[in-house]
Formats: structure tokens, sequence, C-alpha cells
């Protein structure tokens, strides 16, 4: 159960939210035409978003963030950047 807490209170994104936003709107528009498939297509939205999943559900995707900058791991440290002019 507490699993369960933390996956709904914790790491809400962007892209989280904007699942959310979608599901709620296709589930009010659903509702207010009647039509019970916009409302089961806002059920998928709606479960990716409380479940922070997404298409690629088993996070195969994923990349972990990097500890360094991207542009200190190019070049070892305490080296200087020589750069040339092309013209």
């Amino acid at each position: 159960m507490n699993t369960l807490k933390q996956r709904l209170l914790t790491n809400w994104h962007l892209m989280r939210i904007m699942r959310l936003g979608i599901g709620i709107m296709l589930l009010v528009m659903g509702i207010q035409n009647k039509d019970w498939a916009m409302g089961l297509f806002s059920v998928f939205f709606l479960y990716q978003a409380v479940t922070d999943t997404g298409c690629c559900s088993s996070q195969a995707c994923y990349t972990p963030p990097s500890a360094k900058d991207p542009a200190s791991l190019n070049r070892a440290e305490g080296e200087d950047v020589e750069y040339e002019e092309i013209k």
C-alpha cells in the first residue's frame, strides 16, 4: 500500500500532467456526448497518468539522467578546449 501511495503522490512531470488533463477532457466530452468509446479511450489516458506508465510500460526506453553535464563528458578534467576557425 505504501508504494501505491508513493507512486500516486510523487514523480509528477509534464507528460504525466498532460495525460491526466487529456484523460479528464476526454472523459467529460464522452459524458457530454454520451459516447462510450471516447469514455473508454479516456480511461487509457487516466490509467497512464495514475500509474505513471507510458506506451512503453516496461520502461525499456528509459535512460537515467547523467550525473555530469554533457559538455564535460567529451573532455578530460582540466583540459582546455581548442577552437579552430574555418573560413
